[in-house]
């Protein structure tokens, strides 16, 4: 039973540790507010909800190239681009942990749609956040039944995966966090 145990801490952190070299690898300013444009406009295009919620947002935090890997222990990262307006605003970096019950590994995109003044102050001021705290997010999901209108948007944040590639099936505990950075 206690080599099982090693056996799997150890696949965990090993996943986990090949995700490292991902997040400190961070883009260039213009190659990730051109791939954080490019990657909106095509979400804008095959996704009405993602065209709505873009015209009544403050701005559009994109992250267009993610990566989830998990065996019991996971991870997943990426950089994004505050966009306001279109022009990059900011940076940032979203990353977290998880353990339970997963395998697997997957590339996406997120795109997380600012609609109030103070969630995006809070973004802002806190240089990031916890999911989890600060804001409240609702995930947008492909296909819903319900129809997003300047009546039902209610929410401080909406959030949209995108572009999932691979097959990641899990139900974790996790935590997530946007933490601002500075590429070159």
């Amino acid at each position: 039973m206690q080599s099982t145990r090693r056996i799997v801490l150890a696949a965990g952190l090993g996943l986990m540790a090949g995700l490292g070299p991902l997040a400190a690898e961070a883009a260039s300013r213009a190659g990730l507010t051109a791939d954080g444009q490019r990657a909106l406009q095509k979400l804008e295009a095959t996704e009405s909800k993602a065209r709505f919620l873009a015209r009544h947002a403050r701005a559009i935090l994109v992250f267009p190239h993610m990566l989830k890997a998990g065996f019991v222990f996971g991870g997943q990262t990426g950089d994004g681009v505050l966009l306001e307006g279109g022009r990059a605003t900011g940076f940032y970096n979203l990353s977290g942990g998880s353990w339970g019950l997963q395998v697997g590994g997957q590339t996406f995109g997120f795109a997380l749609f600012f609609m109030t003044a103070s969630s995006l102050r809070y973004l802002r001021d806190s240089g990031g956040f916890s999911v989890g705290s600060g804001p409240s997010i609702v995930v947008v999901n492909k296909g819903g039944g319900a129809e997003l209108d300047t009546t039902t948007i209610t929410q401080d944040v909406y959030a949209i995966p995108f572009n999932q590639k691979g097959l990641m099936a899990d139900l974790t505990l996790q935590g997530t966090k946007i933490t601002r950075i500075h590429p070159d």
